[in-house]
């Protein structure tokens, strides 16, 4: 498209005299949907297949579980329907280990999106994709190093707008558009496609000011049942590129503090939920009864700790346990199973259900839960994935763990529609 060929015409622009990259540092801020996973890939191509040398592309994104999915599950499968697949030798898979090997032995590995993820390495070509989900430096201070003694390497940074718990793509974006007004024509490469931010979200003619491909990949009718659909916060996000204010909440918090207690005590029959962050960063336990009562039992770092503790809580309360199968705790439940823990895995439709009924019951006030913290903040800044005509809680859209609240979301569906919870209750002092 004509928006991705501006970025790779000024992007690899060579300084005459060096004979490098005229930018090391190419900045990218488009609305969802554009194209930037096939942009992507095909400067990662370019720089694996078309150097002299063979080159080592790093690829992150908000979380290490995201950065997977992007490459494994996103970008491989574009990369083997092409002919550029007779230059791949093999690919990886395996976790912690996601990676494409070229016969001419560059390559594309998954850098988990820490700190320290960058050392003791050489890269030639870092990317940082989702830039709004960096609360911090951490992804740039794991890359740049790492490229010092690289005279030709390049930095790319992308994403769509990001609220003001932003940092690191606030800090970019004021950056670039800096060097645009000076005319700044190396170092810095930045491109901007976002909607005035007085103009109607609502008129197509906004849309067509900055969604570089519509007309081309999405149509207006696909942009119209987004306005429907989504709030306005996250369309503006999504659709027109803008910056918003991150109290743009899913459940108000009014509406949330209505049903919260430091009194509510699940009792009777119950039912345990278990939830694993996407970068197996922490996990969650939540329990919930047949009254509609819920509470977050224990969320800690880590996973290697909720087997036992599943075990310990299912047979001291002879309840069963409920997770997402396809999600991150699906690889818990056979360890569970074996353990004489009865598991019941939710499909991506049924956990879908789940978050609607969830929703509903707190805007009903339905629903009774036990404060928590790490739930107040989870439900602060969770964000809806829409899929078909279906919704579920979105595991990408923000820096906050959101596991508490999946956790709590799972217990409840369960424990208000099964007839197979347990039948003892004894006090979690």
């Amino acid at each position: 498209m004509p928006w991705q060929q501006l970025i790779a015409d000024v992007g690899l622009e060579i300084d005459p005299e060096s004979g490098l990259p005229a930018y090391r540092e190419i900045c990218l801020t488009v609305p969802r949907q554009s194209g930037k996973t096939s942009l992507l890939l095909a400067w990662e191509l370019q720089r694996c297949l078309r150097w002299p040398t063979a080159q080592r592309v790093a690829f992150t994104s908000q979380t290490g579980w995201d950065a997977r999915r992007k490459l494994v599950d996103d970008q491989v499968p574009l990369l083997l329907a092409s002919p550029l697949k007779v230059a791949v030798e093999r690919i990886y898979r395996g976790a912690g280990n996601e990676s494409v090997i070229f016969k001419n032995g560059s390559r594309i590995d998954v850098l988990a999106a820490t700190e320290s993820a960058g050392h003791g390495r050489t890269i030639d070509l870092g990317v940082i994709d989702e830039a709004f989900a960096d609360i911090d430096y951490r992804r740039e201070q794991s890359i740049l190093p790492a490229m010092a003694t690289k005279p030709a390497a390049q930095i790319l940074i992308l994403s769509t707008a990001g609220t003001e718990a932003s940092v690191f793509l606030k800090h970019k974006v004021d950056t670039g558009r800096a060097a645009v007004t000076s005319g700044a024509t190396n170092g810095i490469a930045y491109f901007e496609w976002s909607a005035d931010p007085d103009a109607d979200i609502d008129d197509p003619r906004t849309w067509r000011s900055c969604m570089p491909a519509l007309g081309l990949t999405i149509s207006e009718a696909v942009v119209r049942h987004a306005r429907a659909t989504m709030s306005e916060g996250d369309f503006r996000r999504s659709y027109l590129n803008q910056w918003t204010a991150s109290d743009d909440r899913i459940i108000p918090a009014v509406v949330w503090d209505a049903v919260v207690s430091s009194s509510v005590k699940p009792d009777g029959r119950l039912v345990f939920a278990v939830d694993v962050a996407p970068d197996r960063s922490s996990a969650s336990i939540a329990v919930g009864d047949e009254q509609g009562r819920v509470e977050l039992v224990e969320s800690s770092p880590g996973v290697g700790w909720v087997v036992d503790r599943v075990v310990q809580l299912s047979a001291k309360f002879e309840c069963p346990v409920v997770l997402d199968g396809y999600g991150p705790a699906g690889s818990l439940s056979d360890q569970l199973e074996a353990k004489g823990v009865r598991v019941e895995k939710y499909s991506s439709r049924q956990v879908a259900q789940a978050c609607s009924t969830f929703f509903d019951a707190v805007a009903d006030d339905r629903i009774r839960v036990r404060s928590s913290s790490l739930l107040d903040d989870a439900v602060a800044a969770v964000r809806r994935r829409v899929s078909g005509d279906t919704w579920s809680w979105s595991r990408s859209d923000t820096a906050v763990d959101i596991c508490p609240l999946m956790a709590v979301t799972l217990a409840f569906d369960k424990a208000t529609s099964s007839k197979s919870a347990g039948d003892l209750w004894v006090s979690w002092d």
